[in-house]
């Protein structure tokens, strides 16, 4: 747990003695590949997809190794509805047949893309980067091909505030090909690109919370944000759970911060794009108030919730919501840590033999022991 703790208050402390330099290039890259390192290094934390994604992989790498066609394995048709990730895996398969690279190699392409929207959206490097800490660095842990997705989509946000209507359904077909449940993203392209009034606004979430309390979001999730077969035998992600009160104090936490700033947001496109992102963001929490997994769908507009929420913190003469980010931002990354445990603490390499002790995820779900000795044997 101090390992994380120390990382996050390093980007606090970097932040507070960057004022001068908020958009420097070569810190966003140093975090990123930092980041990217100590993420794709680590030996199967996070919880239970990583054994997902690494089985499907290993028994793809066979056929591809034995010189047959990984795209006619049973690996790829589990993820035929999402032939971008099948084939992503198919290529990585040329190059290696253990699941750690592949893995690493996975991570690593999130965080280029990840880089790549941290510096084209937001204004200050080192508080976007201790928002995307909070909100939803370790996430990147576990949830590969829909991280991957959204990290994907987000390169489409500039076709959409400059209307480039062809390369935005590009972009969006191939998060689609990578996760199905990017469709949420589609309808973004059409929605106007204007400051709506705060009371429109507040209507809206009001709207998405009285939904989130029928069985309608449920049913929405359990038809699209979740397709993957294994892992609904495993855990019923589409359930109705109880009212998750986080969801709801998230999103009227960083309505409050935008909303007391929002004739400061300037009017230019892209930060309106931006801006509604973030408003779709607090409404779909709402909307999913009563599902275990569907504020993930929100992941595709987190970007506009980190983007604008650093903008705004970063205003002049609003020391006080920047201060009071920065302590949510803390609670948030420390209730994952506490609230995931074992999953990801202690932190531990995949260049060391063996698993954690009292890792129970490990001792349900590992496949194949011969990794325990050897991590490297395929």
């Amino acid at each position: 747990m101090f390992l994380y703790l120390f990382i996050f208050l390093l980007f606090v402390l970097i932040y507070l003695n960057s004022e001068k330099r908020p958009k420097d290039v070569k810190f966003l890259t140093f975090s990123m590949v930092g980041l990217a390192i100590f993420v794709g290094c680590s030996d199967m934390l996070g919880g239970y997809d990583r054994y997902i994604y690494g089985e499907l992989f290993d028994r793809m790498a066979d056929v591809t190794h034995e010189g047959g066609n990984p795209w006619r394995t049973p690996s790829f048709q589990m993820y035929a509805g999402e032939f971008g990730y099948g084939t992503l895996c198919a290529l990585i398969s040329f190059i290696t047949k253990n699941r750690y690279i592949y893995i690493f190699i996975v991570t690593i392409i999130i965080y280029i893309l990840l880089f790549i929207s941290l510096r084209d959206y937001t204004s200050n490097y080192p508080f976007a980067v201790i928002l995307f800490l909070a909100l939803w660095f370790f996430f990147t842990f576990t949830y590969l091909r829909q991280v991957l997705s959204a990290t994907t989509a987000w390169l489409a946000i500039r076709y959409i505030s400059s209307r480039d209507l062809k390369r935005f359904l590009l972009i969006w077909f191939i998060a689609y090909s990578l996760h199905n449940s990017a469709l949420i993203f589609l309808p973004m392209y059409f929605v106007p690109i204007k400051k709506y009034s705060e009371q429109t606004i507040l209507y809206i979430m009001g709207a998405a919370l009285l939904l989130g309390l029928t069985p309608i979001p449920s049913a929405l999730f359990q038809a699209y944000g979740e397709i993957e077969v294994e892992r609904a035998n495993v855990e019923n992600y589409s359930a109705e759970g109880s009212f998750r009160i986080a969801y709801l104090i998230e999103a009227a936490f960083f309505l409050y911060i935008i909303l007391s700033q929002y004739k400061k947001i300037p009017q230019e496109p892209r930060t309106i794009v931006l801006t509604n992102m973030l408003f779709v963001f607090c409404a779909i929490l709402l909307f999913f108030i009563r599902s275990e997994n569907g504020g993930r769908l929100g992941w595709f507009y987190i970007i506009g919730c980190i983007s604008i929420v650093t903008t705004v913190c970063n205003l002049k003469f609003n020391s006080q919501n920047k201060l009071l980010m920065l302590f949510v931002a803390l609670l948030l990354y420390l209730r994952i840590v506490t609230e995931w445990g074992v999953l990801i603490s202690p932190y531990k390499t995949f260049f060391t033999k063996g698993s954690r002790q009292g890792d129970y995820i490990h001792i349900l779900y590992e496949y194949d022991a011969s990794y325990d000795y050897d991590k490297f044997y395929r």
